[in-house]
């Protein structure tokens, strides 16, 4: 899960209980790349989560972080302060027969939990490389499947702290996109969702081991990444565009483009945040010349340049 907040920097802040100054940032991204954080948190629940936030000043900078999957965080990191929900990962099957999820579930391991109980309809979380609260936050998929085709109801929690239960008719939902219809929402996170899907006879890790093997064959699987780096234009498939541009194993410093996926970027050794920074110009610039097609990045930038 990951949101960036703007707000004024105030460093001389004190510490709140459980904070850290000066945060390596790089370890927790599957890009091993990016700066450190000014303040970290890292809550052990939600409770945690909303103690920390009210006595957090309105004014530092929030930026929320799940698995680190989806991001790139620039080499000068982040200011203010970065929440880490990796520790809240409850999961569990309702009575009513839905799921409930914490943000910092893994998508994987939320499709073999829902796939064991008979819902294949899940597995293809297994395909997206993050967090619950990340594939909320930017409706991720994969194989076909959209997080928000199963979204009963959500729970959000806003900058002071409270915590609200949100219906789908509260948010515009698109293809790799989720913002909510008011103002008032913008400041919220993600900390928790109930799903529902039909139940089937199904063998649902029977579907799981074919994604996760459909995977291994297209994806560059056991590579410093982050998934895919843009969205796929309407009618178009980003990989494609980016083949046909000739750019496959393309690289600028150790940040190249796989021979494998022209739609994954690789960390080959020491890339830095501006190596990758810097490919993707070049692989927009390409792309619009050639076809005069202007990709989306899927991927987050998080800090300042």
């Amino acid at each position: 899960m990951l949101q960036e907040n703007p707000a004024n920097n105030d460093s001389s802040l004190p510490l709140i209980t459980g904070e850290q100054l000066a945060y390596a940032l790089a370890p927790l991204t599957s890009w091993r790349i990016g700066g450190v954080a000014e303040r970290f948190f890292s809550p052990i629940d939600i409770e945690n989560l909303s103690d920390y936030l009210k006595r957090l000043p309105a004014h530092t900078p929030l930026t929320w972080l799940g698995l680190g999957s989806n991001v790139l965080i620039r080499d000068s990191g982040i200011k203010g302060a970065v929440i880490c929900t990796k520790n809240c990962k409850q999961v569990y099957q309702q009575e009513d027969g839905s799921f409930f999820a914490q943000a910092g579930v893994t998508c994987a391991k939320f499709a073999r939990f829902a796939s064991k109980l008979g819902f294949p309809d899940a597995a293809f979380f297994a395909g997206i490389p993050g967090t619950i609260g990340g594939a909320l936050a930017m409706n991720a998929g994969a194989f076909g499947g959209e997080t928000w085709e199963w979204v009963e109801l959500v729970t959000v929690i806003n900058r002071q702290g409270h915590t609200y239960t949100r219906s789908l008719q509260d948010y515009s939902i698109a293809y790799r996109s989720v913002s909510p219809k008011h103002p008032a929402q913008l400041e919220e996170a993600f900390i928790g969702v109930v799903f529902r899907f039909p139940k089937s006879s199904l063998d649902g890790m029977d579907k799981i081991r074919e994604l996760l093997r459909k995977r291994q064959q297209t994806q560059p699987i056991g590579t410093l990444n982050c998934g895919s780096v843009y969205r796929n234009p309407p009618g178009e498939f980003a990989a494609k565009l980016i083949e046909a541009c000739q750019l496959k194993g393309y690289r600028i410093g150790d940040a190249q483009i796989s021979e494998k996926h022209a739609n994954f970027i690789i960390n080959s050794g020491a890339a830095c945040a501006h190596d990758v920074e810097t490919l993707m110009s070049t692989i927009e610039a390409k792309v619009w010349d050639r076809f005069g097609i202007k990709l989306h990045a899927e991927v987050r930038i998080l800090g300042q340049k």
